[in-house]
């Protein structure tokens, strides 16, 4: 059974020391690609709501018990469902002049309760903010003339209108900055661990013991420039004097 290899923690420092260079060539690349994606490709999404109240008809109000509230709230999908059906979405987008596909405008809408409440609120996303509040709005009206056919109820109502956005939703520049620079620091140290991994070159003493398990005898040390030109003049020397 072959002898398991320690991991020194050194030896790890020493190989991230000796790659920082590519470490962090490849964060600054991940990180400034991140930022010039983020500016100059994706399209900022702007995100606006409305929201709605439907329920029972205000004759009946007094007769509102707890299990119709709870059943209000169980209909939100189906009102969610009303809300992003063709005939509803055909609509707003005649009316509007979109010149988009039903499916790509039923992604655009999203349809959510408000927390434990019989209200309901409707979404939308767009990279243009004045129709990101034109369909929201437009979707409401239609969908309130809708579900009043549909559901057979006339206490429909809406108690928000959409507004324009002022700022985008997407994308989110500093997050998508922080999580290549994150990306960038992981795949490097990947690269780098693999670069040493793959290098089976005997660079020092320790190799040699680690690699071949052989007893290091000696060494010779490597001279510098000033050395071997120091070498070089006294040989130059030496010849000019025999040769006299």
């Amino acid at each position: 059974m072959e002898e398991m290899e320690v991991i020194d923690i050194r030896e790890l420092f020493f190989v991230v020391k000796k790659r920082m260079g590519i470490i962090f060539l490849i964060t600054i690349i991940s990180i400034i690609t991140s930022a010039l994606v983020s500016v100059y490709v994706l399209e900022p999404v702007y995100e606006t709501y409305t929201t709605m109240m439907v329920g029972k008809t205000k004759s009946q109000e007094s007769l509102l018990e707890y299990s119709d509230v709870l059943l209000s709230q169980k209909l939100v999908k189906t009102y969610g469902e009303i809300a992003k059906s063709k005939s509803v979405l055909k609509v707003v987008k005649d009316d509007l002049k979109l010149e988009i596909g039903l499916d790509e405008l039923k992604e655009q809408i999203s349809v959510n309760s408000v927390k434990d409440t019989e209200i309901i609120m409707i979404k939308v996303q767009n990279t243009d903010p004045k129709m990101a509040r034109n369909i929201a709005n437009h979707t409401a009206r239609i969908f309130k003339r809708q579900v009043i056919q549909i559901m057979k109820v006339d206490n429909v109502q809406i108690i928000d209108k959409a507004e324009i956005p002022e700022e985008p939703i997407k994308p989110r520049k500093t997050m998508n900055v922080a999580i290549a620079g994150v990306l960038g620091l992981m795949v490097s140290f990947g690269l780098v661990f693999l670069l040493e991994y793959l290098d089976n070159t005997i660079k020092n003493p320790e190799d040699v013991e680690k690699h071949l398990g052989l007893p290091v005898i000696g060494t010779i040390p490597q001279m510098d420039n000033m050395n071997k030109k120091k070498i070089k003049k006294e040989v130059a020397l030496n010849e000019r004097f025999s040769n006299s």
